[in-house]
């Protein structure tokens, strides 16, 4: 294995469900060069790529297809606090998360049907029609939340939709 594939494979062990431009700035390598050692690490099958939400996401094998999900619906900080919350104070309601993370609800809806979608949260409606949020697996999510670092472009852009929302709701 070449030295850059190498790092390739260790940065995306390391920050599994790294998008490929995240990858590319934090290893300093010219675009091509990655899609090119991504493409031979994808064919020798120690790499998995997916796309979700408008970015490919990479993974070592050794993530099966409910942790590649999460993985890729964790990278995005509004969703991480979604479910911090809700393991810090358990079913909740939409409300209340979005008041306490200061989004706007249709964010938080945004958010929420991402987290659904990849069965990290799930809404439940009680007999009046009123929705509870509560994790599915929150031994997997605590666990895959320990994984994932964001980084500051992709804080910084979740802080900018927020601050849009923000104006928007005024």
């Amino acid at each position: 294995m070449t030295r850059h594939r190498d790092r390739i494979r260790r940065h995306v062990a390391s920050n599994p469900g790294v998008h490929f431009n995240r990858l590319a700035r934090d290893l300093d390598l010219a675009t091509g060069q990655v899609q090119h050692h991504l493409k031979t690490l994808r064919r020798a099958d120690d790499l998995i790529a997916e796309p979700r939400y408008g970015r490919t996401h990479y993974y070592t094998p050794e993530y099966g297809p409910w942790e590649r999900g999460a993985l890729a619906v964790i990278r995005r900080e509004t969703a991480r606090d979604v479910l911090v919350h809700l393991i810090e104070h358990g079913p909740s309601a939409p409300g209340s998360v979005a008041s306490a993370l200061d989004v706007a609800r249709s964010t938080l809806e945004w958010h929420l049907d991402h987290l659904t979608e990849q069965d990290l949260v799930e809404k439940r409606r009680d007999d009046g029609g009123r929705v509870t949020l509560a994790l599915t697996r929150p031994e997997g999510t605590a666990r895959l939340l320990g994984l994932v670092e964001p980084s500051l472009p992709e804080r910084l852009v979740d802080r900018f939709t927020r601050l849009v929302d923000g104006h928007a709701d005024e």
